[in-house]
């Protein structure tokens, strides 16, 4: 089953970047891409699971998105941007592993999550890595580089490399992205660990 994502935003980038931030996490997603709310509305089908949606645009619109508010998404630049309460925001000038983090606090707060931000639906299954693979998938989701983790577990740089080519492969993930998403759904990480 596929879930269908709205990203409506004049800003090409933005709306690129986040396109592939989206389809590296949420493999089953299908993004469509609309440069204003005029374009959004000619091909909307009343199907999507969120709006990611530019801040003017929703203002401008607001009637509209406010009537979709649990799924609608505004799209930030910055942190200098009046907080509304029960307004779901996404800063997306940040790096990718921080607005994959951010992402995933999103998740959490409309699905069920523990208090330390861990999901309380059934997990993953955690057997795909090995101990040592899950290890290293872990501090890679924290931020470590491959010369910190090997000397932070006492192992060749090559060992690490080599481990991560494995991790990668056996997640099916294209970017570190899909590895936070696996540690947090796992219970590995919490969000707040990030």
């Amino acid at each position: 089953m596929t879930a269908k994502f709205a990203i409506i935003d004049s800003n090409r980038l933005t709306s690129i970047g986040l396109q592939h931030i989206l389809e590296d996490i949420i493999p089953i997603a299908e993004i469509e891409v609309y440069g204003s709310f005029e374009e959004f509305v000619m091909n909307q089908s009343n199907e999507h699971v969120h709006f990611f949606v530019a801040s003017g645009i929703y203002f401008e619109n607001a009637k509209f998105f406010i009537a979709q508010q649990r799924r609608s998404i505004v799209l930030v630049h910055g942190d200098n941007y009046p907080h509304l309460s029960g307004l779901l925001t996404l800063n997306v000038c940040q790096d990718e592993k921080s607005i994959v983090k951010q992402l995933m606090m999103l998740h959490h707060r409309g699905h069920g999550s523990d208090a330390h931000g861990r999901e309380t639906e059934r997990p993953m299954n955690q057997s795909i890595l090995s101990e040592r693979e899950t290890d290293i998938a872990v501090l890679l989701a924290k931020g470590y580089i491959n010369k910190e983790i090997a000397d932070r577990l006492d192992i060749a740089m090559s060992t690490v490399i080599t481990h991560r080519r494995n991790i990668m492969t056996k997640l099916q993930a294209r970017s570190l992205a899909n590895i936070i998403v696996y540690v947090v759904k796992n219970g590995l990480v919490s969000i707040d660990e990030l």
